[in-house]
């Protein structure tokens, strides 16, 4: 198949009978009739494409598609309006597929060029009976033990204050806050009926 670079902006002569029959005759496997048909009318077909992409790049390979559709089809045209009309069609077409895979290429590169999103680490044995003191099983057992103990265990594990942070807050010497974090830990895993331990932090 030879197809030539276009040259001119117009076709180069002949008739809509001549396109006719040389499209007549591509559909029978004449590659020469789509070489005088390309020679005919690719020089137009540039121009125009040309006017819609300002990429030299994609307007060729368009261009190129394009009389390659008109091999594969030629037999679909049979006749029917104007061939110039016909062939623009196929270009445009095929102008608008290689803009929007253009696109896509592009959004996918930009997508790959961006950094990862950070995974979200899976939430730790801490971070799960820390939930645990508010919601489930956990925090219905931590209502069952004394408030005073219930309010230590709640300061220095669900709002990791230190020991002399909570006994500021509580208005209780620090040997008290240690006193009652241990017996508030052993009354909770009573309540939860396990004998293994649980990790409810300590005390500092």
């Amino acid at each position: 198949m030879r197809l030539l670079r276009p040259s001119g902006a117009g076709p180069t002569g002949g008739d809509e009978d001549d396109d006719a029959a040389l499209l007549r005759a591509v559909a029978r496997g004449d590659s020469e009739a789509l070489a005088v048909l390309y020679d005919r009318h690719a020089g137009w077909l540039h121009a125009r494409l040309a006017r819609r992409c300002p990429d030299e790049e994609t307007v060729r390979e368009v261009l190129q598609d394009t009389f390659v559709t008109v091999w594969r089809s030629a037999g679909g045209h049979r006749g029917r309006g104007e061939a110039g009309g016909w062939l623009w069609v196929i270009a445009a077409r095929r102008l608008v597929d290689a803009q929007r895979a253009r696109a896509r290429a592009e959004r996918t590169e930009r997508a790959a060029a961006a950094p990862p999103e950070p995974a979200t680490p899976a939430p730790s044995t801490e971070e799960r009976v820390l939930a645990g003191l508010e919601y489930g099983e956990v925090g219905a057992a931590l209502d069952r033990i004394s408030p005073e103990l219930a309010e230590v265990l709640r300061a220095t594990v669900v709002d990791g204050l230190t020991t002399r942070e909570t006994a500021r807050l509580l208005g209780i010497p620090e040997g008290t806050v240690k006193t009652r974090a241990l017996r508030a830990r052993r009354e909770l895993r009573a309540a939860l009926g396990a004998g293994g331990p649980y990790p409810l932090g300590g005390t500092a």
